[in-house]
């Protein structure tokens, strides 16, 4: 079983002077319009989920689905109306202001839309200021900060003042100095969103790499769907407060557990998505010569499986066939979603 890192029981947020006399009188059957006559505004409605060790969970919805206030309120920004939050089983609601604190200071990074970088601190100097609030002596905090410069690639512009760098520049001194902490759990709430298209892209690429290497426990915000399903191992889809499916991107595309989700991933590119074992079929029979990993993305290798006569064999990395596939699941796959969506 893998470990989990952040627990959510039953999480309300809700606004507004009535709001626990209300959430207690609704046992917790919350309808947000009721709740809106009566003065209060539903932020998270009954959420419960779990994100295991080293996992990147994406939260996405749009502007005003609960996303950002359901991670003020697992990093205790935001204190929950109602319900349980646990960081490495420690009850976060419980917990003192000095707990909070040492919490939020050891093992939490948080990096947001805003780069809020200090205009009169350098790079390193803004990369080296929260370990100097933790106490680490200027001399080591300096030697970390370095660290991190060349972990985000910004070897050279070291003492650089903010006002000399570009967006994706300040974005990554954001970055590097959340992460100078050496933080297990990492909230990051839109952190690319101001970013244009092609910086943001390789904000994305550098972010997955940073992953692979660190292994962090992820909350990433984001409404783009594109960027949720590039980053994600598992996505979370809100709407009105309410998690409306927490799933792989791959169930999310193929199986959309409502309306909204279906039609929240109807336009995606499903061959960008899924990879073949997502659509694969367990016959071994009556295969061709062609062979195909299972972890292939679709639009890697459908033009060699679409001039095939025969159904294709899927191996997996020890080259043992797993499974086949066919031109024609291909064209359903790529062309049958959306002709059934629209």
């Amino acid at each position: 079983m893998t470990e989990s890192v952040i627990k959510c029981e039953n999480v309300y947020k809700i606004f507004g002077a009535n709001a626990e006399k209300m959430l207690k009188d609704s046992n917790g059957n919350v309808d947000a319009k009721t709740f809106q006559e009566n003065g209060c505004i539903v932020g998270v409605n009954n959420a419960s989920f779990e994100v295991s060790k080293g996992e990147m969970l994406v939260v996405m919805g749009l502007s005003g689905s609960g996303k950002s206030t359901l991670l003020r309120c697992i990093s205790r920004l935001t204190d929950a109306t109602g319900g349980k939050i646990f960081i490495e089983g420690q009850d976060l609601l419980q917990l003192n202001n000095k707990d909070l604190i040492d919490l939020r200071r050891n093992k939490m990074g948080m990096v947001f839309q805003s780069f809020a970088l200090l205009p009169h601190k350098t790079v390193v100097e803004n990369i080296a200021f929260p370990l100097q609030i933790k106490g680490v002596k200027t001399e080591d905090s300096i030697s970390k900060a370095m660290d991190m410069v060349k972990l985000v690639g910004l070897d050279g512009r070291e003492n650089y003042f903010p006002r000399e760098l570009s967006g994706g520049q300040q974005q990554r001194v954001g970055i590097a100095r959340s992460l100078a902490v050496e933080p297990d759990i990492w909230f990051l709430d839109e952190p690319f969103s101001a970013l244009d298209p092609l910086i943001r892209k390789e904000m994305q690429d550098e972010f997955l790499r940073l992953q692979e290497k660190l292994q962090k426990t992820i909350m990433f915000i984001t409404h783009d769907f594109d960027e949720a399903l590039k980053l994600a191992d598992r996505i979370a889809i809100m709407k009105d407060g309410i998690i409306e499916q927490l799933d792989t991107p791959a169930n999310i595309v193929l199986n959309p557990a409502t309306e909204y989700v279906r039609k929240f991933t109807e336009e995606v590119p499903r061959e960008k998505v899924l990879l073949i074992k997502d659509v694969m079929d367990k016959t071994k029979d009556n295969l061709g010569d062609l062979k195909v990993l299972e972890d292939e993305i679709i639009e890697n290798v459908a033009e060699k499986i679409l001039t095939q006569e025969k159904s294709v064999a899927v191996v997996d990395n020890n080259n043992n066939i797993v499974g086949s596939i066919n031109p024609a699941k291909i064209i359903n796959t790529v062309f049958g979603g959306r002709k059934n969506n629209s």
